[in-house]
């Protein structure tokens, strides 16, 4: 049923969406009466798409749904770049992602990037995305992008150095009118890169690229072997597959610049004319309040949510959730009450299939309700408009077969496979037969044979409910059985706060622990070891563990009271971890230890007999000094007065965190936030001190080790500089005569002993 009306009025309605480069609400109005040319930028496949891309994806496929509920035929082309060009311009030598991963992976270019392809469109299946007319790979239209390159510098719009083509920009005068960049200044700032010698101008950009000496991924050209800039090939492929003038371009706001920036330049020169007529750009997807990168360890990709038994479609139905336009805060408790609300709906559906046939449909309640859900859609893709309007209607007044018919159609752009809810919620026939048991164990009044039939429905993963018409039964989801099987938290607002409750033991061992679960069983059992008559607990929080460690905490706190165990259904970052170790410690004195520790002797005499100092607040064998904030010394060797603790093994009263505070949760990576979280103390006047006597041995510390270079530095300087953005006018701070003793540590650099 095609479909156009608004249900108030009548009259006939078109999609309108967010146009970038217009800065208005536009009417898509075809080009070509009946058919809308719509391109996506799809995946660059040297790894899996995450699920902010998958967002951006899912945005393209209500369009393309929307149009089509509409009656129109929609011309849908997505790339695939597999391609060994540069990200970025600053990118532009060396090796690319796509070879290095080959390499890592003792790949070719080709096949990693066939893996990659394969496992994206897996992906957008597992979400119900449509999949586009054309796939076009990059590797495939070499050619059309030498064309449109060679005419580019015919044309004045392009010069040639040393075999690479650049782009003009200050041949085209209309650059920056999508972004808005329009002055030269501020298209400086934005592109921010370092400075190519072979550059007319900083803000030129590449259309090819000369081959350095070892490069495998290459293409013969007139200028010589070499491979494309990023933004040519979407160009090329736009063009090829749906002429020099198209309906919808559509991506993510970080693609508006340079990447479709440069894309309008080098098409519209080529052509001589606008290209695309409408671009719709979707809004960041961020993951626990920050946007998604490897490096903050948030970067999910649909795996990490199937691992946990939720539905990929319970993603769809949590970006349904918030406007395209408006970003989009993932956290797994938004998507597990997405899940949620994803399930109530269908079992809505799965009651009005099971409804008696023969009652009629109510068509004029249907085109009522089918016009308020156009409405909502045909209204800036508004989707959280159309979500409510479904529920509205499911929890109308009307009939069940008029409202199974309703969701029926609208499912055709929700897209939440509601048409084989009863497929999903299929029984196996012996299981209807201890159904119609119990209903005759409770015709009887036998409520003890009632009760052991659920349970043993309940054990062999059913769920029985009784309902109005009568008992039904339906397979437990998957993620129904995981959160039977194990509780577990997605945050640390989540977990209640203890701090202001009695001490109910002597000391509070604390422990994150992230995999390598033979590095946790030493730190817990060394711990416990020691602890001789004083009453202990130990709290650990499993931080997304995936290797056995989980399994472990679970055995040990079973035979063991003193272990407490909480789970985080996935890595919640070091200073939200913390926290929660934090917030629900009970012992007079707070010891947190690494994972790297080994605990030797009795740690616990000593650290309290210094916290009954009135001059000590925090201390641990292994302090730090500064003179500046810039540089932190290790104090190899030496005892006394510290500028800072290293968390290896970090003791404190828990009444201390009544003033100092909780640890500063943007803190993901666990470099520098033990030097944060000291200078709370230090601010609230808790001196710090460190004895090296205190018998603990360090062991390799996994999460550093087994870090890549590059993402340690990235980590720790993004950490450090959060760390003096707080504190760095704060050289009051500082314990008084210090001196440059131990090891130099500038910049954030890291300051572990054993690194």
């Amino acid at each position: 049923m095609a479909l156009s009306l608004d249900g108030n009025t009548g009259e006939a309605k078109l999609l309108k969406v967010y146009n970038t480069l217009s800065k208005t609400l536009d009417e898509i109005t075809p080009i070509d009466p009946g058919v809308v040319k719509m391109y996506t930028c799809g995946p660059t496949v040297y790894r899996d798409a995450h699920i902010g891309n998958l967002r951006s994806y899912l945005m393209a496929d209500w369009v393309r749904r929307i149009l089509e509920m509409q009656g129109l035929k929609v011309q849908h082309i997505k790339n695939i770049t597999d391609v060994g060009h540069m990200r970025q311009e600053v990118l532009e030598q060396g090796e690319d992602k796509v070879i290095a991963a080959a390499i890592a992976e003792g790949k070719t270019p080709a096949q990693i990037a066939q893996f990659y392809t394969d496992r994206f469109l897996a992906d957008e299946t597992d979400l119900n995305i449509h999949r586009p007319m054309e796939l076009p790979k990059a590797t495939d239209h070499i050619p059309e992008m030498l064309e449109i390159t060679e005419e580019l510098v015919e044309k004045g719009f392009a010069y040639v150095v040393d075999g690479n083509v650049y782009f003009s920009v200050s041949d085209f005068p209309e650059y920056g009118k999508l972004s808005g960049n329009i002055h030269e200044e501020e298209l400086l700032e934005a592109v921010r890169v370092e400075a190519d010698p072979n550059k007319r101008d900083p803000r030129d950009f590449t259309l090819w690229k000369s081959a350095e000496e070892g490069r495998t991924v290459k293409w013969p050209s007139v200028w010589g072997d070499g491979f494309p800039g990023w933004h040519i090939e979407c160009s090329a492929m736009s063009i090829k597959y749906l002429g020099r003038e198209f309906d919808i371009h559509t991506g993510g706001v970080d693609n508006i610049f340079p990447h479709h920036e440069g894309e309008i330049g080098q098409s519209e020169a080529f052509t001589g004319k606008p290209v695309v007529n409408t671009w719709l750009h979707g809004q960041h997807l961020l993951a626990d309040g920050v946007k998604m990168s490897k490096s903050s360890g948030n970067s999910f990709i649909l795996s990490d949510i199937q691992a946990k038994g939720i539905e990929p479609l319970a993603f769809r139905y949590l970006c349904m959730t918030a406007r395209y336009r408006t970003r989009l805060n993932f956290t797994f408790t938004s998507l597990k009450a997405a899940q949620r609300g994803l399930h109530r709906l269908k079992s809505r559906v799965w009651e009005w299939s099971n409804l008696p046939e023969g009652e009629a449909v109510d068509d004029e309640a249907s085109t009522e309700w089918q016009g308020k859900f156009l409405d909502r859609l045909n209204d800036n893709l508004d989707i959280p408009g159309a979500l409510a309007v479904t529920w509205a209607m499911a929890k109308s007044g009307i009939s069940g077969q008029t409202k199974l018919a309703i969701i029926r159609e609208f499912d055709k752009a929700l897209a939440l496979d509601l048409e084989s809810v009863n497929e999903q919620f299929q029984v196996p026939a012996d299981v209807l037969a201890k159904v119609t048991e119990r209903a005759t164990a409770k015709s009887k009044k036998d409520y003890a044979e009632s009760d052991r039939i659920r349970r043993q429905l309940d054990e062999d993963g059913y769920v029985l409910q009784d309902t109005a018409s009568g008992a039904r039964v339906r397979p437990k989801a998957a993620w129904e059985k995981v959160d039977e099987a194990r509780n577990t938290v997605s945050s640390a607002a989540e977990v209640p706060s203890l701090v202001n409750q009695p001490d109910t033991h002597d000391v509070t061992i604390g422990i994150v622990a992230n995999n390598y679960k033979d590095d946790v069983k030493r730190v817990v059992e060394s711990a416990l070891k020691w602890t001789g008559d004083r009453n202990a607990e130990t709290v650990v929080v499993d931080n997304g563990s995936t290797d056995g460690t989980s399994e472990w905490l679970d055995a040990m706190a079973a035979s063991e009271p003193r272990v407490r165990v909480i789970h985080a259904d996935h890595s919640l970052g070091e200073g939200a971890a913390k926290n929660i170790v934090l917030k629900q410690s009970l012992g007079r004195t707070v010891v947190l230890v690494d994972t790297s520790v080994e605990i030797t002797g009795d740690i616990y005499g000593p650290i309290d007999a210094y916290l009954d100092r009135d001059d000590v607040g925090l201390v641990g064998p292994f302090g730090l000094r500064t003179d500046d904030l810039h540089h932190f010394h290790d104090g190899e060797g030496e005892s006394g007065n510290m500028d800072a603790m290293q968390a290896y093994c970090f003791a404190f009263r828990r009444d201390s965190l009544r003033d100092v505070g909780l640890m500063r949760e943007s803190f993901r990576f666990y470099r520098n936030l033990d030097i944060d979280f000291s200078f709370h103390f230090k601010e609230q006047g808790h001196g710090i001190m460190a004895d090296q006597s205190i018998p603990v041995v360090l062991h390799e510390h996994r999460v550093w080790s087994e870090l890549a270079e590059g993402e340690r530095d990235e980590l720790s300087l993004k950490n450090y500089r959060r760390f003096l953005e707080k504190w760095g006018d704060r050289a009051d701070l500082l314990v008084s005569g210090n001196g440059a003793n131990g090891h130099s540590h500038e910049h954030g650099d890291d300051h572990d002993h054993d690194h």
